[in-house]
């Protein structure tokens, strides 16, 4: 299989490259048959094409088996007519990436920043191809507008479409965990955007009668976290409440660099690390690779799971192994977890362990 790799801007290098320290190791290990081909996205490409996501890169990648995304500094960009484009966004609407999956848990080895005996283990479904942002509701232009220089208005998508195959994922995902989906929504508010999105998710329950379904408001969604984590297995959220609320459950969990993602659609999947690109210690050796090695960990898993290839899916179990292993040692831990361990130094750790 072919993986394309994209490291992108800030830290995106080093955690990738890192990355694919372990992946090599899990290539030869597990007789995985991968081959790379590396592309400039971000700052680098903006510098050599003038855009930070070139449309020839995205037709490229339909035809891999898989991408590996560093991170990226969109806040930095230029705006998109000086051709600051949005590179997560560019791949989820091209490549029609509508899965964004975000799991969180605690480790027993490892301190986290919940309340002393509770534990978190869970999986955030989040829709990622509509919603509040404005760069992915329109098919053409931006879904915000200023009328005046003292008004600005956004618009909101959200289709039955959209909503029913996010629900879907969600549900067939409990029936291999916990069996329960928590739909997060706030359709006290939002009565028809909300309200169709809760209507789509009781819909597809209906499919799935062995898991039990509950629904929770966003703002009360964020305060069970905290005070019973253990309520939740799966949820299932709108673009917008599915990034905040992941990257809650994320901190609690012990850090936002512990927690894997992927961008999934029926026939492409994209590795990509939770957290921001972090220019302050881009560089520097000093970043926590444990968020993109577990995305790689995934996408393998992922590709297991869609080529009924098993020695796919025990090579993402090994890499998240692998990773629990060296995390269990205090003297392994990197800066943000209160280590001295280099990014280079916890890959070559984790590639020792497989």
């Amino acid at each position: 299989m072919k993986l394309l790799v994209l490291p992108c801007d800030g830290i995106g290098p080093e955690i990738v490259e890192a990355s694919m320290k372990v992946l090599t190791e899990a290539n030869k290990r597990f007789e995985l048959d991968l081959s790379f081909d590396y592309e400039d996205v971000g700052f680098d490409s903006l510098k050599k094409h003038g855009t930070t996501l070139r449309e020839d890169v995205l037709i490229r990648a339909r035809d891999y088996d898989g991408v590996i995304l560093g991170t990226q500094s969109h806040a930095d960009y230029p705006s998109p007519e000086e051709g600051g484009r949005n590179v997560s966004a560019g791949f989820r609407i091209g490549l029609d990436l509508y899965a964004n999956v975000r799991p969180a848990r605690t480790r027993p080895f490892l301190e986290s920043n919940m309340k002393q005996g509770k534990t978190m283990d869970l999986v955030i479904m989040r829709e990622a191809t509509e919603g509040f942002y404005p760069d992915r509701n329109m098919s053409r232009g931006w879904g915000e507008v200023m009328p005046n220089p003292d008004m600005a208005l956004s618009t909101r998508k959200i289709t039955r479409h959209c909503s029913e195959r996010i629900a879907r994922r969600a549900f067939e995902l409990a029936m291999t965990r916990n069996r329960k989906v928590t739909a997060i929504h706030k359709a006290n508010s939002f009565h028809m955007t909300d309200g169709l999105f809760l209507e789509c998710v009781r819909h597809v329950s209906k499919d799935f009668p062995d898991v039990e379904l509950d629904d929770l408001l966003v703002d009360a969604a964020t305060a069970h976290m905290v005070r019973s984590p253990e309520r939740f297995d799966v949820l299932v959220a709108t673009n917008f409440y599915g990034d905040i609320i992941s990257d809650l459950a994320s901190e609690l969990s012990g850090s936002l660099g512990l927690a894997g993602s992927i961008m999934a659609s029926d026939t492409h999947c994209c590795a990509q690390a939770q957290h921001g690109s972090a220019p302050d210690i881009a560089g520097k050796d000093l970043a926590n690779p444990v968020s993109m090695i577990l995305s790689v960990s995934m996408l393998l898993s992922w590709l297991g799971d869609k080529h009924s290839a098993s020695n796919y899916n025990e090579a993402g179990a090994a890499l998240s192994a692998a990773v629990d292993t060296v995390l269990s040692n205090p003297g392994h831990h990197t800066s943000d977890l209160g280590g001295n361990t280099s990014t280079s130094e916890f890959a070559a750790l984790v590639a020792a362990t497989i």
